[in-house]
């Protein structure tokens, strides 16, 4: 047993009849040595963005409270990374030391996501291009010998389709399979004067990639299709909106990945991108799968109410405007009745031309849901949720009472290892593992929580991403049985 009274790490290996697949770890780039790195890559412009993002997280530590408060800027992480646990501080810093220490850990195989979610989110479109482009090269560099166990995610922005597409195809031809997609870029509102920049922070939007976005992103799904790439999200959101504590840290990061993701997921969604790409795979990593489980249900609960069809339930043309004068007189005040009079029986005449100027009132019209069995095909099927060790609502996504339709969402397990909750990464698998422990998954849940769903979310895109790693034979089982299931779903008679 551990220290803490958990099995460790070998022991719960022994009782495991599949491998570990670790969906989401991360490594740190030491960042004097890396910035040059990058400078000689990408040049100046490269290490200049590079730099903007981490001198600017140290700008906003060295700012007083009052400075802060003042200007209404968020309480930033401090001490983020391990420190009394050296070993883990140096295998964060050292891939070959990660790749070394990996069985001791608990993990098979890895995808490892850099700590450097505000690069692709760079506003200088110069630096931004540059330091992403150079960020990949040193990445694989770093990464190229030790993929029979790590994958490392390339880095990539979508302030523009275009540039998105040009930087994944790069990052193809280096040999990436995953890329970390950013998302949520703040766009201008365009009312606003430039003059005051510091107002012009909080008067942005930020788009989600699919409804409603500034762009059409659909050539950028159509070319992860072709280049065999699924989407992963590892955006947060915590310097913004209702996450602008000048004090407190905990606050602003509290849920904050999980905000992104719903807004991005729901926007896939809503916007008919999983309809029109139904082979296409997404995921939305370290929120957990918990708010997940409430969009799956409220969009099944607002679809019941807002699809075309249901609307005629609130169509004021469907009130009977009799019965509500006869109501009214035997009921109502008599101001009311003079009102109603006056109106001819319509409480309010307007409502049928207040639409919001709307061609099409049904939300859903992009998905085209027709019958239950879509919801898997567009929500269930093609998201994927990455999910911490010590998060207990990660028993949710696979409890079919409570989903609608019994359904078991995608979760995945993602270590977060290098990071400040990660203090012990011997803890993570035992951790993760206390949810079979105390009854609420089941074995057959933990295989897919932890191998099963990582293989399907990037197997299913790209059938080949597994050959030459440790998991090979293994992913080989999962994504025949996989392709089996849809053959046969495909034979299926519609009901």
């Amino acid at each position: 047993m551990s220290g803490n009274g958990h099995p460790s790490p070998e022991q719960i290996r022994a009782r495991l009849s599949h491998p570990v697949v670790d969906g989401d770890g991360h490594w740190l780039p030491y960042g004097p040595v890396f910035s040059e790195q990058v400078r000689k890559v990408g040049g100046d412009k490269a290490a200049e963005g590079l730099l903007s993002v981490s001198n600017g997280t140290r700008e906003l530590l060295s700012m007083s409270i009052a400075e802060r408060q003042r200007r209404r800027i968020a309480q930033e992480s401090f001490w983020s990374f391990p420190a009394k646990n050296t070993r883990d501080r140096a295998t964060g810093m050292l891939p070959r030391l990660l790749h070394e220490r990996l069985g001791e850990i608990g993990l098979d195989y890895a995808v490892i996501y850099p700590t450097a979610g505000g690069v692709p989110r760079i506003n200088d479109y110069a630096q931004r291009r540059a330091a992403c482009r150079a960020f990949n090269v040193v990445t694989m560099d770093y990464f190229h010998a030790l993929t029979d166990r790590l994958t490392p995610a390339a880095i990539i922005p979508v302030h523009t389709p275009d540039e998105a597409i040009e930087e994944l195809e790069h990052a193809t031809q280096l040999g990436f399979k995953v890329a970390m997609f950013g998302s949520l870029p703040p766009r201008p509102v365009a009312s606003v004067s430039a003059a005051d920049p510091e107002a012009g922070r909080f008067a942005v939007w930020y788009d989600a990639l699919g409804l409603d976005s500034a762009y059409d992103y659909d050539p950028l799904w159509k070319r992860c299709v072709e280049l065999k790439v699924a989407p992963t999200f590892h955006t947060g959101v915590r310097r913004q909106g209702l996450r602008l504590s000048p004090t407190n840290f905990t606050f602003n990061h509290i849920g904050h990945f999980a905000a992104a993701g719903h807004a991005v997921c729901k926007a896939l969604f809503l916007g008919g991108v999983t309809r029109r790409f139904p082979g296409l795979r997404f995921a939305f990593l370290e929120g957990g799968v918990g708010w997940a489980c409430m969009l799956f249900a409220d969009l099944i609960g607002h679809w019941e109410k807002r699809n075309w069809k249901a609307l005629e339930a609130t169509d004021p043309r469907s009130l009977d405007r009799a019965l509500l004068m006869s109501e009214a007189r035997k009921y109502g005040y008599a101001d009311i009745v003079a009102e109603l009079e006056k109106r001819e029986g319509w409480p309010d005449p307007d409502a049928v031309n207040l639409t919001g100027s709307l061609t099409e009132l049904d939300d859903y019209a992009s998905c085209r849901i027709e019958r239950n069995e879509d919801w898997r095909e567009l929500f269930v099927k093609p998201f994927y949720f990455g999910c911490e060790a010590d998060d207990r609502t990660n028993a949710w996504a696979f409890d079919r009472r409570v989903n609608p339709f019994g359904a078991r969402l995608n979760a995945i397990f993602g270590s977060d290892i290098s990071h400040f909750d990660v203090p012990d990464m011997r803890a993570v698998l035992p951790e993760a593992y206390e949810l079979v422990e105390d009854g609420v998954i089941t074995s057959d849940d933990f295989r897919d929580f932890t191998f099963a769903n990582a293989v399907r979310l990037w197997g299913e895109v790209n059938p080949r991403f597994f050959e030459g790693t440790a998991v090979e034979t293994e992913a080989a089982t999962v994504l025949a049985a996989s392709a089996s299931a849809a053959r046969q779903e495909g034979r299926s008679p519609v009901r």
